[in-house]
């Protein structure tokens, strides 16, 4: 009934999807050239409709094009971007697990992203020794990630920065002011600026005063820093795409992504620079008991096998992945709890029990891992319904059959899981926002490859303890002392630049609640 050269192909859990798929079917698997998607005109490929102006679709509205691809040629759709240039979009969460959980042994996930920066990076060996996370693949990518991932991804490394987290977010909300609907200036700014400072603080032991008057400057340290990264991430999908022409001269995206980088470079070389200066006094006061826990920049400095290459590189990502996506994830939650006042009150009933006093208590470990449950809930279906990316990228590391099609190895796959979490198939009501289908009491029975929103197994985001952990003590701290009205537009939708952002800004009226 099956090929025995498919089976040969293809790792264990992908052969079980492939016969999945095959079920009671005697046919063979369909060839790679009939799956069905956008060719261009005489197969010279589709980028032209990415034109602004001219095609129907735009890099800055991924997701309105994958469900104009959807509804037209199915669950699978194969783009040819340019010839010799394909994307396989997958939207079947089985056909993303048979991706996602191939486990060749020997062969680490890989995908095409970020290839501006890895040149970038590469074309100054004085400063990288590798293109870093985002860019690198193979085992070279694992001996830093490997490494990396010990002060990041470890829940007693993130636990250590709560005590911080908290302090800082509380005087945060201690210092905002109320606002009305005559008057609700867009709160982006200040989330961003919250993030960065967290940020500094957490990675490099650095307080950047953000909210200062001089900070808030647009030449500011602290301003530029946000720029760069913005102009970062929206150069990545211009360059990623299309025929490359960057790698033989200077386009304008890649100016952008080059100037941009050339600053969060220097900004990271001297904090790096400056945490060197001080690390031996450093020590002698941890020592002594008079220093609290370390930094990240700390740990990665005492590990023997991490290059100083490695460290700047490392330094230059968390500046550049880390502001935004955090910011971007928190102002999609707020809106979603501006317009479902239930599940706002539900918030607030929980963050009176973990914050009886909102400026006196503290937030601890404990009730953060077993209080916090709807604040969990809240920020799961938000992630559900406005993920950070569109999906999650890969490059097959063997033949696969998916949707009964034949997938060489090689093709760069990219799963559609931001709309097949709006699909009713998958979710009841999957346009509403109901924190209650993550409860356990009432959870849903959801296929765990469609909400992942952090990505997947080891290429999974390496911060995504950190970034949680930011995110629910900011929506409990806020909304035990606020109550919030969404005063913009609805709905509100999204931009595609890389990461998913809102299109509009976060106009939300805060009115003090009573102690």
């Amino acid at each position: 009934m099956y090929s025995s050269s498919v089976r040969t192909r293809c790792s264990n859990n992908l052969w079980y999807s492939t016969r999945r798929c095959l079920a009671g079917s005697s046919e063979s698997p369909k060839p790679f050239k009939q799956i069905p998607g956008p060719r261009g005109p005489l197969g010279l490929g589709n980028l032209y409709q990415y034109i602004p102006g001219i095609g129907k679709y735009s890099f800055d509205a991924l997701h309105v094009c994958g469900r104009d691809k959807y509804e037209k040629y199915g669950p699978i759709v194969r783009e040819t971007m340019v010839p010799g240039q394909d994307i396989v979009w997958l939207y079947d969460p089985q056909d993303i697990a048979a991706v996602l959980n191939d486990k060749t042994p020997g062969i680490y996930p890989s995908r095409r992203s970020h290839t501006a920066l890895a040149k970038y990076r590469r074309d100054r060996p004085n400063v990288y020794r590798t293109a870093g996370l985002l860019a690198t693949n193979g085992i070279e990518w694992w001996k830093i990630r490997s490494e990396l991932q010990k002060g990041l991804s470890s829940p007693q490394s993130v636990r250590n920065f709560l005590p911080l987290t908290d302090k800082v977010t509380r005087e945060f909300v201690a210092n905002m002011k109320t606002t009305d609907s005559d008057c609700a200036p867009d709160f982006m700014p200040a989330i961003s600026r919250l993030n960065l400072e967290l940020i500094c603080l957490m990675a490099f032991d650095v307080r950047l005063d953000s909210f200062s008057e001089e900070q808030m400057k647009p030449n500011s340290l602290s301003s530029r820093l946000m720029e760069s990264a913005e102009a970062t991430n929206q150069s990545i999908l211009p360059t990623d795409q299309g025929f490359q022409l960057w790698k033989y001269f200077e386009t304008p995206a890649y100016r952008k992504l080059r100037k941009a980088q050339e600053f969060m470079e220097k900004t990271a070389v001297e904090l790096v620079s400056q945490k060197l200066l001080y690390f031996d006094e450093d020590q002698q006061k941890m020592a002594s008991g008079r220093h609290r826990s370390r930094s990240l920049l700390e740990e990665y400095l005492r590990n023997p096998n991490l290059e100083l290459h490695d460290i700047i590189g490392m330094a230059a990502d968390l500046l550049l992945a880390g502001v935004h996506t955090s910011s971007y994830t928190t102002a999609f939650a707020l809106y979603h709890l501006c317009l479902n006042p239930d599940a706002q009150d539900k918030l607030y009933q929980e963050a009176c029990k973990i914050l009886p006093d909102p400026w006196e208590c503290q937030i601890d470990a404990a009730a953060l891992n077993s209080e916090a449950t709807y604040c969990r809930a809240v920020l799961k279906e938000s992630l559900r319904l406005n993920p950070i990316s569109i999906g999650v990228g890969r490059i097959l590391n063997n033949d696969a059959v998916l949707g009964g099609y034949h997938v060489p190895k090689g093709t760069v796959i990219v799963t559609q899981n931001l709309i097949s979490c709006r699909q009713e198939k998958y979710f009841k009501n999957a346009s509403k926002f109901i924190p209650e289908r993550w409860m356990r009491d009432t959870k849903e029975n959801v296929n765990p490859h469609l909400v992942l929103p952090f990505g997947h197994g080891m290429r999974s985001c390496i911060a995504r303890r950190m970034a949680e952990q930011n995110m629910l003590v900011l929506l409990l701290r806020l909304i035990r002392s606020y109550e919030i009205d969404w005063v913009g537009r609805v709905p509100m939708g999204i931009e595609t630049k890389l990461i998913n952002q809102p299109d509009q800004p976060i106009n939300i009226s805060f009115r003090s609640r009573q102690l």
